[in-house]
C-alpha cells in the first residue's frame, strides 16, 4: 500500500526555487474564483503518521494562499461537549461554507485509527465505522464538496530519525513528546490498520493521496499542485443538473397508501381528553427526570399537513417539561448561511446533548418533501435524501438518541374549514399565508411524497406515527402517548412503576405556556447545591488556615 511513498522521493532547492512563486500564484487565483464562483466547499484532510509534516504542510498552504478564506480544524480527544452529542456532530459544525477551503489536521479517521491500535474497536465495527464514513464523504460529494483526502507516509526508520531531528531543534523540541515515542513503537500496527483503513475508505468520490514526507520540498508541491489541479478541474466541471424523471416507488393502482387507511374519524370527548392530557403529562414529566434519561437525548421531529396542529401538540408536550431541558427550532426556508451548507447541517447544529431534548418544528425531511414537489432540488438530490436521512438518524441513535416522528394528517374539508377560520380571527390571521393556498393546490403531488418518505425512512430506530389530526384533542393525546411509550421502551422503564397520577404543579396546565418549574424538585437541587457550596467552603477555609499555620514564624 505504501512502497511508492518509500521511494526517496526528492525535490532539489534549485527546483522547487524555480516552482514555487509559478504554484503560488496559481493557487491564489484560483482560490479566488473559487470564491467568485462560491458554488462548493472545498474539504481537505491532511493525516498520516506522527512527524511526516503535517503541520508544516498547513502552514504552507497558509503561506501560498489567502488565509482569509480558509480554516484549519484540529481534533483531539472529544471533550465532555462533544462526547454528550453524536460522534459526527463536531465535523459537521466545522464544515466549510461554498467558495471556501477548510482542512481538516485530524479528521473523522483520527479516533477509529486510535481504537483499532488499542484494540478497543473490533476489525468488524471498524469495517463498519469506514462504510459509515464512505457515506458521509459521499453525501458531501452529492452537496457538491470537493474533498482531498492526504495520506503522509514515513517509513519506520524515517519516522525515528525525523524525530530525532525535530527534538534536536531548540524551536522544534516542543513539537516531539513522550506520546511521539510511544506511537512509534506501535508504528507497525499502525501501518497495519491504515493500510486498511485507506483500501476501505479509498472511494472514486473521495480518494486517498499518499504523499511521501521526507522531503519537505517534495512534499509541499505535492500537496500544493494536486489541490490546484483538483480545483482547476472542478471549476472547469460543467455540471449537468439535469437528472432523470423519478418514476413513482410503487404504483397504487387501487388508491390504497398509509395515508387515505387512516380513520380521521377518531375523536375524544372533552373530559376524557383532561383525564388523559394530566396522565401523560404527568408520565413525560416522571421520564424526563429519570435517572436513565441522563443517559439518553430526545428528538421530537414534527411534519404534517399545513393548519394540522402541530404547534398545538408542541405546546402540550412542552408544558410538561421543565424549559430548562428542551430547545425548540422553528424550521423556515433556509438561509444564506444555511444554503452554503449541505442541508443536513443546520440540522446537526442543533443536536441535543445526552439528557437533553430538542423538538423541531418540521425537519430534515423538507428535501423528500417541499424540495421534491417545488423543484427545488433535482430528482437525484430527493432520491438519495432517503439513504442519507436513514444514516443520519441511525447515527442520532447510535449516540443515545431518542428519534420520534409525527406526521399530522388532516382531511381536505378540514383543512378549509381552518383556514376560513384563521382568516376571519384577528389573532390567528398571522398562521394563514399565499403559501398554504398555494400548497392545497398540489396536495396530490405532497400525498405522494408522503407516503414515499413513510415507506423510505420508517424505520425500528425512528419509525413514523401517523396521527388523525380532525379532532386536535385525540391527536394530543396520541402524541404524547407515543412520546411515553417509546421513551419508557428505551429507557427499559416499566411503566408500572412509574406514577399514575396527574403532574406536578409545574406541568398541570396544558395551555400554560409561561408553566412554573416543579417547586419540591427545585427546592431539593437548591438544597443539595447550597450543601455542596458550603462543603467546599469549609474544605477551602480548612486548606487556607493549614496554608497559614505553616506560613507561621516560630516562636
Amino acid at each position: 500500500m505504501f512502497e511508492s511513498a518509500e521511494l526517496g522521493h526528492k525535490i532539489d532547492k534549485e527546483t522547487f526555487k524555480a516552482e514555487e512563486p509559478k504554484l503560488r500564484a496559481a493557487l491564489l487565483e484560483t482560490q479566488e474564483l473559487l470564491r467568485e464562483n462560491g458554488s462548493f466547499p472545498v474539504v481537505i484532510l491532511i493525516s498520516g503518521v506522527d512527524g511526516s509534516g503535517k503541520g508544516e504542510t498547513i502552514n504552507v498552504l497558509y503561506e501560498w494562499m489567502d488565509p482569509r478564506y480558509m480554516s484549519t480544524h484540529a481534533f483531539y480527544a472529544p471533550t465532555a461537549e462533544e462526547r454528550a452529542r453524536p460522534s459526527m456532530w463536531r465535523y459537521w459544525r466545522a464544515l466549510p461554507p461554498k467558495g471556501r477551503i477548510g482542512i481538516f489536521a485530524g479528521s473523522w479517521y483520527s479516533q477509529p485509527i486510535a481504537e483499532r491500535i488499542t484494540n478497543s474497536l473490533s476489525r468488524s465495527d471498524f469495517d463498519q465505522r469506514m462504510d459509515q464514513l464512505n457515506r458521509f464523504e459521499a453525501m458531501l460529494v452529492n452537496e457538491g464538496a470537493l474533498v482531498l483526502k492526504f495520506w503522509i507516509h514515513l517509513s519506520k526508520d524515517a519516522q525515528r530519525e525525523r524525530l530525532k531531528a525535530i527534538e534536536a531543534n531548540p524551536l522544534t523540541k516542543w513539537r516531539v513528546t513522550k506520546a511521539s515515542w510511544d506511537r512509534l513503537k506501535t508504528y507497525d500496527k499502525l501501518q497495519e490498520v491504515a493500510g486498511h483503513l485507506l483500501r476501505t475508505s479509498n472511494t472514486p468520490w473521495a480518494p486517498w493521496i499518499i504523499v511521501e514526507g521526507t522531503d519537505d520540498r517534495y512534499r509541499h508541491l505535492t500537496v500544493g499542485k494536486t489541490i490546484l489541479e483538483s480545483l482547476q478541474k472542478r471549476l472547469a466541471d460543467k455540471r449537468d443538473q439535469n437528472s432523470p424523471v423519478a418514476p413513482p416507488f410503487s404504483p397504487r393502482i387501487d388508491r390504497l397508501d398509509v395515508l387515505s387507511s387512516l380513520d380521521m374519524t377518531q375523536s375524544l370527548t372533552k373530559k376524557v381528553y383532561e383525564t388523559e392530557l394530566s396522565l401523560w403529562q404527568g408520565r413525560l414529566a416522571e421520564l424526563m427526570r429519570h435517572a436513565e434519561f441522563r443517559k439518553r437525548a430526545l428528538i421530537l421531529a414534527f411534519e404534517g399537513s399545513d393548519a394540522a396542529g402541530k404547534g398545538g401538540a408542541i405546546r402540550r408536550i412542552t408544558s410538561a417539561m421543565d424549559a430548562r431541558q428542551y430547545q425548540l427550532v422553528p424550521v423556515a426556508a433556509p438561509t444564506e448561511e444555511e444554503r452554503a451548507q449541505p442541508y443536513l447541517w443546520r440540522f446537526w447544529r442543533h443536536m441535543p446533548r445526552l439528557g437533553r431534548v430538542v423538538i423541531f418544528d418540521r425537519t430534515w425531511y423538507g428535501r423528500v418533501l417541499v424540495e421534491r414537489v417545488e423543484g427545488f432540488c433535482t430528482d437525484a438530490d430527493w432520491l438519495r435524501a432517503y439513504s442519507e436521512i436513514n444514516d443520519f438518524e441511525h447515527d442520532l441513535w447510535r449516540a443515545g438518541g431518542i428519534v420520534v416522528k409525527f406526521w399530522l394528517q388532516i382531511s381536505d374539508e378540514e383543512q378549509l374549514k381552518r383556514f376560513d377560520e384563521r382568516a376571519k380571527i384577528e389573532h390567528k390571521r398571522f398562521k394563514i399565508t399565499e403559501e398554504d393556498w398555494r400548497n392545497r393546490e398540489k396536495a396530490g403531488a405532497y400525498h405522494e411524497a408522503v407516503c414515499d418518505m413513510v415507506d423510505r425512512t420508517s424505520s425500528g430506530t425512528a419509525p413514523w406515527t401517523l396521527v388523525e389530526a380532525n379532532d386536535k384533542l385525540f391527536a394530543r393525546i396520541k402524541i404524547l402517548r407515543t412520546i411515553c411509550e417509546r421513551v419508557e421502551k428505551e429507557l427499559k422503564v416499566d411503566p408500572m412503576k412509574l406514577s399514575p397520577v396527574a403532574p406536578p404543579k409545574a406541568v398541570r396546565a396544558a395551555s400554560s405556556a409561561d408553566a412554573k418549574v416543579e417547586e419540591v424538585s427545585e427546592a431539593k437541587e437548591s438544597k443539595t447545591e447550597v450543601t455542596k457550596e458550603s462543603r467546599a467552603d469549609k474544605a477551602r477555609e480548612a486548606k487556607a488556615a493549614k496554608a497559614r499555620e505553616k506560613a507561621r514564624p516560630a516562636a
